[in-house]
């Protein structure tokens, strides 16, 4: 389980439950031997422009294929986001048809001009705990020495977080 890989996904734009649902396929390549998706959830946009429309975010977890690192998974969800049509942002967190975040790569700790691991905020979101909460919820997060679950019951926010059916 140490070197098990989290993504999350996330959409406000477009059709965004079927948009998410593909992109779940799309990061089948990765892993070594399929992988766990969460269910899809409906969240309230955070940091993002004013009128920003509700995310539908999710969250996947997979063993990934060998010889894999970090950097070429995180270059693949870049590319993945731009065949999906999110173009470079002018306004930060502006609305995106498809946002991939490399949450956790098995332990592995950094942080550089490219990437940072595990992803600094994560923890702080339930839009990214409430679905990662559903496919690890006992994995133990690199740096903090809480599960998954744990960090999601120690939330003290206003995040609306709500699993579509």
């Amino acid at each position: 389980m140490s070197s098990l890989v989290l993504v999350a996904l996330g959409s406000n734009r477009g059709d965004s439950p079927a948009i998410v649902r593909c992109a779940m396929r799309d990061l089948e390549r990765f892993a070594a031997c399929g992988l766990r998706a969460s269910s899809l959830w409906r969240t309230s946009p955070v940091d993002c422009p004013p009128g920003s429309a509700d995310f539908v975010n999710a969250v996947v977890a997979f063993e990934p294929r060998a010889g894999l690192t970090a950097d070429d998974l995180l270059a693949r969800l870049k590319s993945l986001e731009r065949d999906y049509g999110r173009a470079a942002p002018t306004v930060r967190n502006a609305p995106r048809e498809l946002d991939l975040d490399l949450l956790l790569f098995g332990a592995e700790r950094r942080a550089d001009a490219l990437l940072t691991l595990p992803h600094p905020r994560a923890h702080l979101r339930r839009f990214v705990l409430a679905p990662a909460a559903e496919v690890a919820a006992d994995l133990i997060w690199p740096g903090l020495g809480r599960t998954v679950a744990e960090l999601l019951a120690g939330l003290d926010d206003r995040e609306i977080a709500t699993r579509l059916e």
